[in-house]
């Protein structure tokens, strides 16, 4: 069994602190977390601006905003007019339900708000533990693509283990404070973007090669 908080500690010490996720307000990083999907940070950022510029960085205005128009202002981000249907329905559940009060989504227990997260559609379960981590701070594990790999190619899970899996699996070895989770999370995916590439794993300048197999990393 690996010790992830040595592997966690490994990396702060290499990295630093993340400082993520970005973001002005709760409501903000809920929004860039369905903006996310598929694309790049950098687009992210750009149609953000843009809902900032427009001043409708607020729940109940975004709610009101017509969807061609939501559409037109979240294009940088990419697949706009899906990403647009998701935002009107988190957005359409957040007024029913909170009155488009992070606050009070805020106040619901986890197990509860991530299962009405998931009933929404266009919200999977990456992207409902991202708004619960990161906009809303429940202690809950992201798993993205960087966490498959990167536990892959060291040994500690099966190559075909899925999301929720893997998510009990760090959870189970890590500290359950949000901070630990937000960090563990940010500096993985610190590693796959430099380091632990899709097609060149660069162990020698990674601070999680003493946590390979003897044999080197797992092939995927």
């Amino acid at each position: 069994m690996p010790d992830l908080r040595a592997a966690f500690k490994a990396m702060l010490d290499h990295f630093g602190p993340q400082h993520w996720w970005p973001g002005d307000s709760s409501l903000e990083i809920a929004i860039g977390a369905i903006l996310t999907q598929n694309t790049s940070w950098q687009n992210v950022t750009k149609a953000l601006d843009n809902l900032k510029g427009r001043d409708v960085m607020d729940a109940h205005a975004l709610d009101r905003l017509p969807l061609a128009e939501l559409a037109e202002l979240i294009r940088p981000a990419g697949y706009f007019r899906l990403k647009a249907k998701r935002l009107k329905n988190f957005l359409r559940w957040l007024v029913d339900r909170f009155d488009g009060s992070m606050d009070a989504m805020a106040a619901v227990g986890l197990s509860t708000l991530r299962e009405e997260l998931l009933s929404i559609n266009g919200i999977g379960p990456e992207t409902a533990d991202s708004i619960l981590l990161y906009a809303v701070g429940k202690p809950t594990f992201v798993v993205d693509a960087y966490t498959h790999r990167i536990a892959v190619r060291h040994g500690w899970i099966d190559p075909e283990a899925g999301y929720d899996e893997l998510k009990e699996y760090f959870e189970g070895l890590l500290p359950g404070d949000v901070a630990t989770l937000n960090e563990m999370h940010a500096l993985i995916v610190n590693v796959g973007k430099r380091l632990c590439r899709p097609r060149e794993a660069l162990c020698g300048d990674c601070p999680l090669k003493p946590f390979l197999p003897e044999h080197g990393p797992v092939e995927l």
